[in-house]
């Protein structure tokens, strides 16, 4: 009878013993101690049943997850007949999505759906939608490979076949090149403009023209070099692309489908954060010295001529008209004319800040610009180029640069602009920066290319549209094929890191952009060309020009505009295909196709939500706290702090206010903060030292704590929910259709 009892006990403890569900007070303590083998079992017998079911459950996954790793990787499965190895390559339906872990795979609470269906729709919805979606990835991918802008590694393996079949397990971070990386980039060199190197000189000149729209490099023979052809872009293949993807976003099974994906994944992450947020608080505070306020962050959307806050440029005009007043005859002439001298001014007086009356008004937003109302004022202090050489710009620039050095975890990226009236605008530009040396290692330069052609044309200063893309994008390729023909050009475009559009988005758009639309040398309407007009032949100049640049060895330009802060949801259509990243996107919360592919692509959204709040959405209902927990690729950055902020540090008053409105943790903050250096123009030899010499690698291999303060399991939730997508997508790519 003793030797069936503990036959019996073997049975019912197996589970206890040998599973991972064993606890302290497992059966068969007590036989080891000599006490009676009938003694009841201290856990009910439903408990042992489901646990040991569960067992089950996790063994045969396990077992099933080996055989599909194996069907994957290796050609002769057995019982699988072999399939040619493209077929294999791209068969992400072979490896379940819950089986899916970060090359380094963190301990943390995750959470798994599991069944045949995992999207939620018919299966031929979903394939239908995995068309579509699938297709729009492939676009983008093709336009950001011309113009040399980022594109995630994780989803360019999709689109290429490398998921999941090649799907790299079990690396290790290489903790050794991360150790031997300093925190701070090296010193930069006194002569930081390079004035005392000399110029690159090109044994190979080209000739440059103008054809439809594009400066074209053409060799003896007046042909377009070969190295350069294929970066040459056809507007009728970017006309194409663009109605297909609006056929998608008005797709009504698509937008179902998408907006479920999104709530999906808004609903993962609150569940991550119930399940984790202790842990990846723990994780943070085991990291010495490292927090939120000695991380790197960038301002990715400010404005050079708004960069101070209005208490800034109170002091600064307040000391100009006390010692330089008699020394420049124009402002001691306004300052009389006005009856004010320097005791009179206030914040008040100056008016610059934007109020209830701006919201919906962008005319009102732009008279902000305007210290005391005098378009004089603005003219003598935040303008580049006047009578004055732009002298007391570029001092209270310097101001807020050298500001950003104290503060030494805060970097900008400011904006300045480049109008298109003249061909000698870039010369005068680096010349100004040149001169007051309007340098700091915290900044580089993007150029705003205000959208006013309307206003030159009726002022007779351009004859047609590309007369004034002429003006932009020439000076930029003869500095290219010649920098001697603009050394102080070659010196400065060093410091810049990309192209911005602005103007107002809400402006109603008389011309519509199709294959009627001339082109540029024959636009001469007196109406302004549509947003798409001016993106499309900006991003085809920029392709052209980075390939020139690459072929010689030097730094190249993003395409980041303004996009989706008001208007048509086509800007966000356009910004997708051209733009390496966009500022503001707050439409995006309207078109939710768009808004899943910005995430399947992880593609930059720089939002400013004080600017917002005050021209066109409320505090309160701006989407960026719903695209973080989905997972989009957001910063926060501040637009214009001279109208919009109090304090000296206005990107910490937007983190600061955003922290306390959207209840933001920690590890929000610090995730915000790496996503505004991934984005940025920074080089990468700077971000190195920023993020780690990892940087560039996916999900947690490649994110450095010490560093970022962004927790592993932050970044594998992350990595981990991107890749769970994608094979949503791929899995049923090559699935055939019930009909066939």
């Amino acid at each position: 009878m003793r030797d069936l009892c503990c036959a019996r006990k073997s049975v019912d403890s197996e589970v206890f013993d040998n599973g991972p569900f064993r606890p302290s007070y497992a059966l068969g303590s007590y036989a080891d101690h000599g006490t009676s083998p009938y003694e009841i079992s201290n856990t009910p017998i439903e408990v042992n049943e489901s646990r040991k079911q569960r067992t089950m459950e996790i063994q045969n996954r396990a077992r099933l997850e080996s055989q599909n790793d194996h069907a994957c990787l290796s050609p002769k499965s057995v019982g699988v007949p072999e399939e040619p190895l493209d077929a294999r390559c791209k068969s992400p339906q072979l490896v379940e999505m819950h089986t899916f872990r970060d090359a380094v795979d963190v301990n943390y609470q995750r959470m798994a759906i599991t069944g045949e269906e995992l999207s939620g729709v018919p299966l031929e919805d979903l394939k239908d939608a995995a068309s579509h979606l699938i297709e729009a990835l492939r676009m983008r991918n093709q336009y950001m490979e011309k113009i040399g802008n980022q594109f995630p590694i994780t989803t360019k393996r999709f689109l290429s076949g490398e998921y999941p079949a090649n799907l790299p397990k079990f690396r290790r971070k290489n903790t050794e090149i991360t150790a031997n990386t300093s925190f701070n980039p090296p010193e930069p060199p006194k002569d930081h403009w390079g004035l005392n190197t000399p110029l690159p000189v090109f044994s190979k000149k080209y000739t440059l023209k103008r054809n439809n729209g594009v400066t074209e490099v053409c060799g003896d023979d007046g042909n377009l070099i070969p190295s350069l052809a294929e970066f040459y872009v056809s507007k009728d293949q970017f006309l194409a692309d663009t109605e297909r993807l609006t056929q998608m976003i008005v797709d009504g099974p698509l937008k179902s489908f998408c907006f479920r994906r999104l709530s999906y994944l808004q609903n993962k992450f609150q569940l991550h954060v119930l399940l984790n947020e202790l842990r990846e608080l723990h994780e943070q505070k085991a990291v010495s010295h490292r927090d939120f306020y000695n991380i790197r962050k960038v301002d990715t959307h400010i404005h050079a001529a708004s960069s101070m806050n209005q208490k800034h440029l109170l002091r600064f005009i307040k000391k100009k008209i006390k010692t330089e007043a008699n020394t420049v005859v124009l402002e001691k002439e306004v300052f009389k004319k006005m009856g004010i001298d320097a005791y009179d001014l206030s914040v008040d007086m100056l008016d610059v800040h934007a109020d209830r009356n701006t919201f919906h008004r962008f005319d009102k937003f732009n008279t902000k610009y305007n210290p005391v109302g005098e378009s004089t004022l603005r003219e003598i202090f935040i303008k580049t180029d006047n009578y004055v050489g732009g002298k007391y710009f570029a001092e209270v620039l310097k101001e807020v640069l050298s500001d950003l050095e104290d503060s030494k975890y805060q970097h900008a990226e400011p904006r300045l602009s480049i109008y298109g009236r003249s061909k000698d605008e870039w010369d005068k530009l680096a010349k100004w920066a040149l001169t007051h040396d309007v340098w700091s290692p915290n900044a580089r330069w993007l150029i705003q290319i205000p959208r006013l052609y309307d206003i030159y044309k009726s002022k007779n200063m351009v004859k047609t549209f590309d007369e004034l893309l002429d003006n932009v994008f020439t000076p930029l390729f003869e500095v290219t094929n010649d920098p001697s023909s603009h050394p102080e050009l070659y010196r400065f475009l060093q410091q810049v890191s990309g192209i911005d559009s602005v103007d107002d988005e809400s402006k109603h758009e008389y011309v519509h952009f199709d294959r009627s639309t001339p082109t540029p040398p024959g636009y001469k309407d007196a109406e302004n060309p549509p947003y798409n007009y001016y993106l499309f032949y900006m991003y085809a100049n920029l392709t052209a020009l980075n390939a020139f640049r690459r072929e010689r060895g030097m730094n190249t330009f993003s395409l980041r505009p303004h996009c989706g802060e008001a208007g048509h949801v086509n800007h966000l259509l356009t910004g997708y295909l051209l733009s390496e990243s966009i500022a503001h996107g707050i439409l995006l919360r309207k078109v939710p196709v768009l808004q899943y592919l910005f995430y399947l692509t992880q593609m930059g959204i720089a939002m400013s939500p004080l600017s917002n709040n005050s021209l066109f959405i409320s505090y309160q209902r701006n989407p960026l706290p719903e695209y973080l927990q989905k997972g989009l690729n957001v910063s926060l950055s501040t637009d214009d702090p001279l109208q919009f902020h109090y304090t000296k540090e206005a990107l910490m008053e937007e983190y600061s206010i955003a922290a306390q409105v959207w209840k933001l943790s920690s590890c929000d903050m610090c995730e915000l903060a790496r996503n505004s250096v991934m984005q940025s123009g920074f080089e990468d030899k700077v971000k190195i030292h920023w993020l780690g010499p990892n940087y560039r690698e996916e999900g947690v291999v490649g994110n450095d704590i010490h560093r970022t303060n962004v927790p592993d399991i932050r970044v594998s939730f992350r990595h981990e929910a991107h890749v769970d997508e994608l094979c949503n997508l791929f899995r049923v790519q090559h699935l055939p259709h019930q009909a066939e």
